[in-house]
């Protein structure tokens, strides 16, 4: 890595850090920019050039994980096996039954779904709490 390299990934990590400290003190950009001293339109430079910057990893890691067949990380595969699988019945209704929403996952259970079962999928689950 090159020192021009560096020295762009310093500026985007301090201005990562100045947007961030605007968005945790809570006041309008207007506001935030006329406290710390300059312009609206730097700021606004800055968050697109930070967003084109996410962009573009993002787009890396997609090739990456396109090409090799691997999830990037943060995601988590959960393999569940035929015997485990919940099977969907219509005719249960809502009483009775449990619902469990994590990492925008949402699991329904009945009474007939056991509970063994249901632990075992819950441990599987744990690594996106």
């Amino acid at each position: 890595m090159n020192t021009s390299a560096i020295a762009a990934e310093y500026r985007l990590a301090y201005w990562a850090g100045i947007i961030q400290e605007r968005r945790d003190s809570g006041l309008s950009i207007k506001a935030f920019c006329e406290k710390a001293g300059f312009h609206e339109n730097i700021y606004f430079y800055w968050q697109r050039k930070l967003r084109e910057a996410s962009c573009e990893q993002l787009a890396v890691i997609g090739k990456k994980s396109t090409a090799t067949g691997v999830a990037p990380s943060g995601f988590t595969e959960i393999r569940i096996s035929e015997s485990l699988r919940p099977q969907f019945r219509p005719e249960a209704t809502s009483s009775g039954c449990l619902y469990i929403e994590v990492g925008g996952v949402r699991i329904t259970a009945d009474g007939a779904y056991s509970p063994t079962k249901l632990a075992e999928l819950l441990k599987g689950m744990m690594p996106l709490c």
